[in-house]
């Protein structure tokens, strides 16, 4: 399975890069990672680059990794079907005190326009 994660530098994306990872090992999934401009993130786009680098290297896996700038949502959408990307994976969502799925606005616009399979890890 074609496989394009979308991180932006919040620990909500650090964690899904780990477990899209451990994922794609264990599935033989071919594994794109797409860094994206994230404005509610404290990381630059170097810093995010070394955490990626420094998970693929500890896991021993190799993925492809690019950046994408401009509207993050828009940029993840338009090179997942360009790409055809089977399947599109994000972190984010976080729970109320009243229990409800809460969603940062890249995964909210990506799980509301995306054309393929979006998988939400949380």
């Amino acid at each position: 399975m074609k496989v394009l994660l979308g991180i932006g530098g919040s620990e909500d994306s650090l964690y899904a890069l780990e477990q899209a990872v451990a994922r794609a090992m264990a599935a033989g999934d071919d594994l794109t990672i797409a860094i994206v401009e994230n404005p509610d993130s404290t990381m630059d786009e170097e810093e995010l680059r070394t955490r990626v680098d420094a998970v693929l290297e500890t896991e021993g896996f190799d993925a492809e990794v690019v950046s994408l700038s401009g509207h993050p949502g828009s940029q993840l959408l338009e090179f997942a079907e360009r790409e055809e990307f089977d399947r599109i994976v994000l972190g984010g969502g976080e729970t109320s005190p009243l229990g409800k799925v809460q969603l940062g606005s890249i995964a909210e616009f990506v799980l509301l326009n995306a054309q393929t399979t979006v998988t939400l890890i949380r």
